[in-house]
């Protein structure tokens, strides 16, 4: 046995029950963590994770659950945050809490200012940090402001300042969601640093690859219970998908469906999107796209992957007319021109984009489901000026079942729902303006494994119906498994193109680095990287 399994817990979590009304969050749920033990929490979103989350971390104060929450053995009685925080328990939120304009020295000590003759101690708040930070690995500059770091820098800040509220016990929920590879590995390394410093580690990820590289010990939450808890050298990632959904999903991805004959045929047929030696820049004027050339067809899925900084989410919104100047080269839709479109007019000629962030840019959250989804195809419900609220509510309802919607109902606001459902909202919005190209950026992001797998099913459907898929993902197995053929981009150009039958996770890392001297980093990704 490790020492971590004989060692008392230091935060536990016993017979957690929490109401929102006739909903029932969290279902007689224990948990616990050990000193120097990272222990993962897995689930589908709306197993309960965040709800126990906030439990422990007194943001559902005491007195608004049943059951008890001990530390070192000893039940608690948090009403705050704050007070949670003094017994050593902090959370790290996938959305960062940092004030961009405020240096890393002042987000560390936020709250906690120290003092000297009554005036707060710059010099001493950016000495300390800069300890903390070393002791991290990271090279930060501590009198810079948060806001022109990278995500990857930003979230070392957060844990400094976590060790300097003394956290014993440090909760992570999606760490990894925005980071780089790069700025993963690095965090990874922080991690196992901690752990053998003692801290407890609880790790709330839908990367189950992470997750297995990681973790001790894994919890399975569904329906707000505690499934099981294993050694993960004990497991595997198909029992624990069994564990979260409570069936066993054989293939994530669908099988290739179309015949050798079909695809032949389908190569004879005139591409629906064409691109040509484009480049474009940005607003100050840098070329971040350079000779760009690829096609896709009707039925096709085209990968496009690359590491962060490669142009990959700059290629898409340009072709939808929301980023960049085109320099050069051409983009033909369905044989005819498209010149510096504007998203209105992409939607309207059948192009459509669903972005990469959905909560600032897919949705609007205080809105309802049914307000989100028919959003952009307004104006086709609308006579003499108004709008027909049957035929709206009639589109809408047909496009949640589509997507398979959880729960399907109109009048709930979409910043309620859970992660995977709101991206069905935002695939859903766009599918219903009938497209014949349809570009993703990172539409599984955030999203767990059971919704993935629908999102994929939906992705394969819509290219039976003759759509075709430009995918924008960071996961080398997404590419691998949905695509037809691949492209990876460096640094705004392209450096390899693959068939489904060629690809390899090492043959596109290796493209995703192609002509960097020595491999190293872009620029974009080292203003990232930590």
């Amino acid at each position: 046995m490790t020492e971590t399994q004989v060692l008392a817990p230091r935060l536990a979590a016993r017979d957690l029950d929490k109401r929102f009304g006739a909903t029932r969050a969290l279902c007689a749920l224990s948990f616990d963590v050990r000193p120097g033990e990272l222990h993962a929490l897995c689930g589908e979103n709306g197993a309960g994770k965040s709800t126990l989350i906030k439990v422990v971390s007194g943001i559902y104060p005491h007195g608004s659950f049943a059951g008890e929450v001990l530390v070192d053995g000893v039940a608690q009685r948090f009403r705050s945050v704050r007070e949670a925080e003094r017994a050593g328990i902090v959370v790290i939120h996938q959305e960062l809490a940092l004030v961009p304009a405020l240096s890393a020295a002042q987000n560390i000590f936020l709250a906690h200012e120290p003092t000297r003759f009554g005036l707060i101690d710059g010099a001493r708040m950016v000495r300390e940090s800069r300890a903390l930070l070393d002791k991290l690995g990271a090279s930060i500059d501590a009198t810079r402001p948060v806001g022109e770091l990278g995500v990857g820098q930003a979230q070392l800040v957060e844990i400094a300042r976590a060790l300097h509220k003394r956290a014993r016990v440090l909760i992570l929920d999606e760490p990894t969601a925005a980071l780089s590879e790069r700025e993963a590995t690095a965090l990874f390394a922080v991690l196992r640093e901690l752990r053998r410093a003692g801290v407890s580690l609880v790790y709330v990820s839908h990367r189950l690859r992470e997750v297995f590289e990681l973790a001790d010990r894994i919890t399975v939450l569904r329906d707000g219970c505690s499934v099981i808890s294993l050694q993960a050298r004990d497991t595997n990632e198909g029992e624990l998908v069994r564990h979260m959904v409570g069936r066993a999903i054989e293939s994530v991805f669908p099988a290739p469906e179309r015949s050798a004959q079909a695809r032949a045929m389908g190569q004879r047929e005139p591409p629906l999107l064409s691109v040509r030696e484009l480049s474009a820049a940005d607003t100050a004027g840098a070329v971040t796209l350079s000779a760009l050339s690829f096609e896709v067809r009707a039925g096709e899925v085209l990968g496009i992957g690359g590491l962060v900084g490669a142009g990959r989410s700059e290629l898409l919104l340009h072709l939808f007319g929301a980023w960049g100047k085109r320099l050069s080269g051409t983009v033909e839709l369905g044989g005819a021109q498209l010149d510096q479109p504007t998203p209105a007019q992409c939607i309207a000629r059948g192009l459509v984009l669903v972005s990469e962030d959905r909560k600032e840019q897919g949705l609007v959250l205080e809105q309802t489901v049914g307000f989100n989804l028919s959003l952009a195809h307004l104006h086709t419900f609308a006579r003499a000026g108004l709008v027909d609220e049957a035929r709206e509510r009639a589109a809408s309802t047909r496009q949640a079942e589509q997507v398979q919607l959880k729960p399907p109902r109109l009048d709930l606001p979409v910043g309620a729902l859970s992660g995977g459902n709101q991206q069905k909202v935002v695939l859903g919005r766009a599918l219903l303006t009938r497209p014949r190209v349809l570009l993703l950026d990172e539409p599984t992001r955030g999203v767990d494994v059971a919704a993935k797998a629908e999102i994929y099913a939906l992705i394969a459907e819509q290219c039976r119906a003759g759509m075709a898929v430009v995918l924008v993902t960071s996961e080398l197995l997404e590419l691998i498994g949905l695509c037809d053929r691949i492209v990876m981009l460096v640094d705004g150009r392209i450096g390899g193109s693959f068939t489904r039958a060629e690809a390899t996770e090492e043959r596109l890392l290796a493209a995703a680095l192609a002509g960097r001297r020595g491999g190293a980093p872009s620029r974009s990704e080292e203003q990232r990287a930590p």
